[in-house]
């Protein structure tokens, strides 16, 4: 049975968040897609939610687009409860799915003119917005033609500029470069980025870590329906292992040698990579790598080089998950269906 609470109109402002999940629970059949999500995006940020396919991202989404419902819990948006003022929360956000949502028989501008007038924007309003959105995502001159004619790339700028066309208080975007060139990619970022901003929230289900490195205040981790991780870009890769000093001896012969001093001083955490030439030592401060290069240079060791390395988001990813990253294009296993269309609500 759904649980229901009630959302108080003042939420948002007593909580500084965007967003509120408590408990979240959904199944499809005997799979349990969701299974207790707690999550917060604050005002004004971004929070990127990461997960291998199949980890329930877009079932989170659905939930909170007033999609479909959970099977337990409780969600807030914009202070709406995402349960009991679905149509006062519809207006205050905006969607794109993994799959392209466009009327494909309408023109790229009657596409946006009628997604703005739906959302009760005047018909000079709609006008403008429309034409802003076309220049921003380089569909001016398609404009007129009718969306069949348009190729993946562009049905999928089309469909971005649709979800903001209305400038919602809250952006759902779910893997939303999947696809995209690189040059179209670093736009959609410029136009999020543009949001955030003029004071939009978003929350972005990406596989792309350039992608969430670029645009993530936070991070969330799900995998198999539950939150396993989360925090800032920087905490999560310090959760990791922090930073590495990598050494590359003159003679890498000398790498085992190397090694065996750091150990006989007490830095037993050192590893040799012959092929690559280098020996690194895990460091968390700057004491330990003095340590580090004063006993190589007590020893006399010729460096030709040390370099510190921070991890990926790509491999805290793999260290929280033990699965690497994707290629982002397959929906989640429990999404499969494609995502609903954009609904303007009356």
């Amino acid at each position: 049975m759904t649980r229901i609470a009630t959302a108080p109109n003042d939420r948002r402002a007593t909580t500084g968040n965007a967003v509120e999940v408590h408990g979240i629970v959904k199944h499809f059949g005997a799979t349990k897609a969701l299974d207790g999500v707690d999550l917060t995006v604050r005002e004004g940020t971004v929070l990127g939610v990461l997960g291998p396919n199949g980890a329930g991202k877009t079932t989170l989404v659905r939930i909170l687009s007033t999609l479909i419902l959970p099977d337990a819990g409780t969600a807030y948006v914009s202070g709406f409860d995402v349960l009991r003022q679905p149509k006062q929360l519809r207006r205050t956000i905006g969607l794109t799915g993994q799959y392209a949502s466009v009327d494909e028989l309408l023109s790229g501008y009657e596409n946006l003119y009628l997604i703005g007038r739906l959302l009760d924007l005047s018909g000079r309003q709609a006008k403008a917005r429309a034409a802003e959105l076309l220049e921003r995502f380089s569909l001016t001159e398609a404009a007129k033609r009718p969306a069949k004619t348009y190729s993946g790339g562009m049905r999928r700028r089309l469909d971005l500029a649709a979800s903001m066309i209305g400038r919602p208080r809250v952006l759902y975007l779910d893997e939303p470069t999947t696809g995209l060139d690189p040059r179209t990619r670093n736009e959609v970022w410029d136009e999020v980025q543009r949001m955030v901003a003029e004071g939009s929230t978003v929350l972005l289900t990406t596989q792309y870590m350039e992608e969430a490195e670029q645009l993530a205040n936070e991070l969330t981790v799900i995998d198999r329906g539950r939150v396993i991780a989360s925090g800032g870009v920087a905490e999560l890769k310090a959760r990791v292992g922090g930073q590495t000093l990598q050494v590359r001896p003159v003679h890498p012969a000398q790498l085992p040698e190397m090694a065996r001093c750091l150990h006989e001083s007490g830095i037993t955490t050192a590893t040799v990579s012959p092929d690559d030439g280098l020996l690194a030592v895990p460091i968390t401060g700057d004491d330990q790598l003095t340590a580090v290069i004063a006993v190589f240079g007590t020893r006399g060791f010729a460096i030709a080089g040390i370099d510190t390395k921070v991890p990926s988001l790509d491999e805290v990813f793999l260290a929280i998950t033990g699965k690497p990253t994707a290629v982002p294009a397959a929906a989640d296993a429990a999404d499969a269906a494609p995502s609903l269309a954009k609904e303007p609500v009356a």
